[in-house]
């Protein structure tokens, strides 16, 4: 065998035999938008909510705020549960209402 080769063929069979990870991939990794979230955010400085379910994440809130700052807010916030509440609240009525009709 050429000697030239041999350093090729020994990282080859170390590259097939090395052993595997059990770490995640990066693209899982990088998926949550999220990675700490504010309790405290002025409602009124709030122009608009996301709210981002992935897998592989808990569940995300975003806020827009009036200075076009995007922050991560925390969903187990009391004013937000409430928020959540009301507006689906408001949709079980709508579909009542839209139901009824004839």
């Amino acid at each position: 065998m050429d000697l030239k080769l041999l350093p090729l063929v020994v990282l080859l069979v170390l590259a097939t035999h090395a052993p595997l990870t059990n770490a995640k991939p990066i693209s899982l990794v990088e998926r949550c938008w999220c990675r700490s979230t504010l309790n405290t955010v002025p409602q009124r400085s709030i122009r608009e909510l996301k709210f981002l379910h992935t897998p592989n994440c808990p569940f995300q809130v975003i806020a827009k705020l009036k200075n076009n700052r995007e922050v991560c807010i925390n969903p187990e916030t009391k004013w937000l549960q409430q928020y959540l509440k009301n507006a689906i609240n408001k949709v079980k009525k709508s579909r009542r209402r839209n139901n009824k009709k004839p």
